[in-house]
């Protein structure tokens, strides 16, 4: 809530969560949707993987600057495991990946376009990596 002072406008509600919170989360979903497929979809099982390693690496990099920026003085360990989230009785499919990467490469650059500097820089080449996923590595 905004309060009116003699000298201007105080905010006394908490700061907004950093953009990049939401991109951690969508990279994270998207490498435990591949990491699931991998199983799935024998024969897309080299293609899953790198996507699987390319938004884990992602994500590791986005949390780290998320730390960084709040001023983190200790390094950044990524969490051991990752979780899938689907419909109850429904497993991930690779329309499902391929249409959870379109959003991602979407809202990396939706985000990336407010923001500047080196954040937006990561999130236009989380977005392109997203892009060049669904189109080379998801025929």
């Amino acid at each position: 809530m905004a309060a009116v002072t003699g000298c201007g406008i105080t905010d006394d509600s908490e700061p907004e969560p950093d953009p990049l919170l939401a991109q951690a989360a969508r990279a994270r979903t998207d490498a435990s949707t591949a990491t699931a497929l991998v199983v799935l979809v024998p024969d897309l099982a080299e293609s899953l993987t790198t996507i699987s390693s390319e938004r884990t690496a992602h994500a590791d990099a986005l949390v780290a600057e998320i730390a960084r920026a709040a001023g983190a003085t200790t390094s950044y360990t990524p969490p051991s495991s990752t979780t899938t989230t689907s419909t109850p009785g429904e497993g991930p499919t690779v329309e499902l990946l391929r249409e959870r990467l379109t959003q991602s490469q979407r809202s990396a650059a939706d985000v990336g376009r407010t923001l500047q500097g080196f954040r937006a820089g990561m999130l236009a080449s989380i977005s392109a990596a997203c892009a060049v996923e669904t189109a080379v590595l998801l025929p």
